[in-house]
This record gives structure tokens, C-alpha cells and sequence, in this order.
């Protein structure tokens, strides 16, 4: 699986935790890879599973992220497609040696056109390079 296909997974996976207690995620995420049907090599479910809980463990700092970056915006009121979408960029941005901020940027700007709303793009566009701008 490559690497859009993988991201995608993660994107799915941490869309759960807007609808999820905290303490159900560990369930959750055994559901997902139990389900994906993509996942069928250990190294896509290490991958997935893996980079999603390094997501979970930063979930507040990086919503605090988000919310200094947005103006007139903050994270309750987002769509949570657009907010699970920056949540991964601004991780993959930030705290992902392995990828460049502007791929980052491009993959989540792509997976906000695919599963959010019209305007979902250039929302999630504007708030990942501002983000990116000053983390440089």
C-alpha cells in the first residue's frame, strides 16, 4: 500500500475519536484493522496503528495549534472531517521528519476534497501553510 493509502487509513482511523470515548479507542482501533480491508500486510497495520496513536498522544497540543492558526474559527467548531484533516497534517507537518511540509500540506489539502465539503481544500490549505510558514 502507498503511502496516500496509508495516510487515508490514518485519516479514517482518527476520524473515530470525534464519535468515541477515549477509553473505547483501543476497541476501536482493533475494529478498524480488523475491517480495513486494505490492511493486510502487518507492516500497513503497524504503519496505521502506529501513526495514529502518535496523532493521539498530541491531540491536544496539536488542537491548540489549530486554534492559534485560525481566527474567527477554533476547533469546536469545525467539521470534523476538517478538523481530523488538520489534526494529521499539522502532525505530519510538525513532528514527521519523514515528510515534507509542503507533501503534507498537498495530501491533506487532497483528503479534505475527497471527504469534506466544497470549500474543505482551500480551508484546510490556508491553515496547514500559515502553520507550516511558522514552524519554519
Amino acid at each position: 500500500m502507498g503511502r496516500h493509502e496509508l495516510r487515508e487509513q490514518v485519516f479514517k482511523l482518527l476520524f473515530r475519536v470525534e464519535f468515541n470515548d477515549p477509553a473505547d479507542m483501543p476497541e476501536q482501533v482493533k475494529l478498524f484493522v480488523e475491517d480495513a480491508e486494505n490492511l493486510t500486510r502487518k507492516k500497513d497495520v503497524d504503519y496505521v496503528s502506529g501513526k495514529y496513536q502518535r496523532i493521539q498522544e498530541k491531540l491536544c497540543e496539536l488542537d491548540r495549534l489549530i486554534n492559534e492558526n485560525t481566527q474567527g474559527w477554533d476547533t469546536t467548531r469545525m467539521g470534523k472531517v476538517e478538523l481530523t484533516v488538520l489534526r494529521l497534517g499539522v502532525f505530519e507537518i510538525l513532528f514527521d521528519e519523514d515528510i515534507p511540509p509542503s507533501v503534507a500540506i498537498n495530501e491533506a489539502v487532497e483528503i479534505a476534497k475527497n471527504y469534506g465539503q466544497d470549500n474543505s481544500g482551500g480551508f484546510v490549505n490556508a491553515i496547514l501553510a500559515k502553520i507550516a510558514k511558522s514552524g519554519d
